[in-house]
């Protein structure tokens, strides 16, 4: 099994090298895919270096957007190269350890699901509530996901979600932004996909130290999940 991993960056020169090399040494089969958000602090001059460097002797594709798009964008142009037989998103801020990702496709293996969620909030590191405003924003949309939805779920806002390729290719999917994640949890709740979830562990960065959610995203998210249970049901009811 093969598992395309979709490394969205912007503005991310401190970290994205080691990000990449945490990437390259987990022990799963895999190729790497770096959108290039249309970084203006250097990102792009270290991908290009690093791209250089490898000279093709690693299952990597690098694209580089003229302007920032958004999250939701940037994943969208990596799925339109990915090849593999899963997809999971890594974010280039070393807050998520690549090294859990047999965790994540154990269950996959094993045939007890579809989609794997990695969750924080089932993790015992008591860094995943860092910071208590995200913390709460975390839960809360966790919270009203499974009441318009009918799931069980800790986590939706995770970026950890191992999802089949074929599976997420159907989801035509708008999101621009980190409303990204509402929409492919509901996407897969409403395909009637079961969900499992697996702790990880999680390092919380700072606004100061260049986190990048905030309060709009979850009105945002919020919409989303709105928009497509009402959609849904207005479906249901034709």
């Amino acid at each position: 099994m093969k598992l395309s991993v979709i490394i969205p960056v912007f503005n991310e020169k401190d970290t994205i090298k080691k990000v990449i090399e945490k990437v390259k040494q987990s022990p799963v089969k895999k190729e790497i895919i770096i959108i290039d958000d249309g970084s203006d602090d250097g990102t792009k001059k270290l991908l290009q270096d690093v791209k250089k460097d490898l000279r093709n002797n690693y299952d990597i594709k690098i694209l580089h957007l003229d302007k920032n798009l958004g999250k939701g964008q940037a994943i969208k142009k990596g799925l339109s190269l990915a090849n593999g037989d899963y997809i999971i998103i890594q974010d280039a801020d070393l807050e998520y350890d690549p090294n859990e990702y047999p965790k994540l496709l154990k269950p996959i293996l094993s045939k007890e699901t579809d989609v794997v969620f990695g969750s924080r909030l089932l993790d015992k590191n008591k860094n995943s509530n860092r910071d208590r405003m995200l913390y709460i924003g975390r839960i809360s949309i966790t919270w009203i996901t499974n009441i318009l939805f009918g799931s069980h779920l800790t986590d939706v806002y995770t970026c950890y979600k191992l999802i089949p390729n074929y599976l997420i290719r159907d989801f035509k999917i708008r999101a621009n932004g980190f409303e990204l994640e509402a929409e492919l949890t509901a996407k897969i709740l409403l395909a009637g996909k079961k969900i499992k979830e697996v702790p990880i562990n999680y390092n919380p960065r700072s606004k100061k130290a260049g986190k990048k959610i905030s309060w709009i995203d979850w009105f945002r998210g919020i919409k989303m999940l709105l928009l497509l249970r009402l959609k849904n049901k207005i479906r249901s009811n034709k």
